[in-house]
């Protein structure tokens, strides 16, 4: 992994080190102060540009178009919510997604099934362990926006996602986010009515470089990735683990997400 990884700054295959451990105490701080953490230039920026192109074929001719409109909850309604709260408003999401199968062998492929990048997940967030998904489709997916798309307003259904951005746009894709907007007791949804109004000043914005990982936090931070501008599009690759062996999507969860079932 070390021509693909930037092993040198961050030396996740050196656990024993005083380096290592210097770099986990950095990222549990950043995680404790901002609800996520970056590695910027962690994937070498010429193995990033390689694995944007290497995947642009397939996504011109086997991708997923993934377009729906949704509120920022992913779901229909919210018990105790009426149907026209300003906090249900509505958006449109839009991109193109490879998923698992489509992407064996690649560089995604190598830096997802890596051990030591999984052991450092599980150190950083003082978990016992993390393992991958068994499942074909959901387990690491490569997405792109072009021109128009976003990813818009949305909260996380698991604790925590990884992702690693292989190209960045010249304009637009800006990655958005409002920390703690909510707490487990209280949904705030006066304050998400707020944030989806424009009315928050406490939103924040993220550029990173090709190649960044980053790690976020996102089941109580709203986030979302503003409209792309401009010939180049934004291509990032979701590396999704879980706590317990196993875990797979429903089909309907792989249907709605991919447009097929494994």
């Amino acid at each position: 992994m070390r021509a693909y990884l930037d092993l040198d700054s961050f030396p996740l295959d050196q656990p024993d080190t005083a380096r290592y451990q210097a770099l986990i105490k950095r990222c549990q701080a950043d995680l404790a102060s901002g609800g996520m953490f970056n590695l910027d230039g962690f994937l070498r920026p010429e193995h990033a540009q390689s694995e944007a192109r290497a995947h642009t074929p397939k996504m011109d001719s086997e991708s997923f178009h993934h377009a729906r409109e949704h509120n920022i909850y992913f779901q229909k309604d919210i018990p105790g919510l009426a149907s026209d709260h300003p906090a249900l408003k509505r958006f449109e999401t839009s991109n193109n997604t490879l998923c698992a199968d489509q992407l064996q062998g690649s560089i995604v492929h190598q830096i997802y099934d890596w051990a030591p990048l999984r052991a450092f997940l599980s150190a950083v967030m003082k978990k016992p362990a993390l393992y991958p998904m068994d499942d074909p489709l959901a387990a690491f997916n490569v997405m792109r926006y072009r021109a128009g798309q976003a990813l818009n307003w949305h909260f996380d259904r698991s604790e925590f996602t990884v992702t690693l951005l292989l190209q960045a746009p010249k304009e637009g894709g800006v990655f958005e986010y409002r920390t703690d907007l909510r707490k487990t007791d209280d949904p705030n949804y006066d304050g998400v009515a707020k944030l989806l109004n424009g009315d928050d000043p406490d939103v924040q914005k993220m550029s990173v470089v090709a190649g960044t990982l980053n790690v976020f936090r996102g089941v109580n931070t709203p986030h979302r990735v503003t409209p792309v501008v401009g010939d180049t599009a934004r291509m990032i690759a979701v590396l999704t683990y879980y706590e317990n062996p196993g875990a797979v999507f429903t089909e309907s969860e792989q249907r709605g997400f991919y447009g097929r079932v494994a």
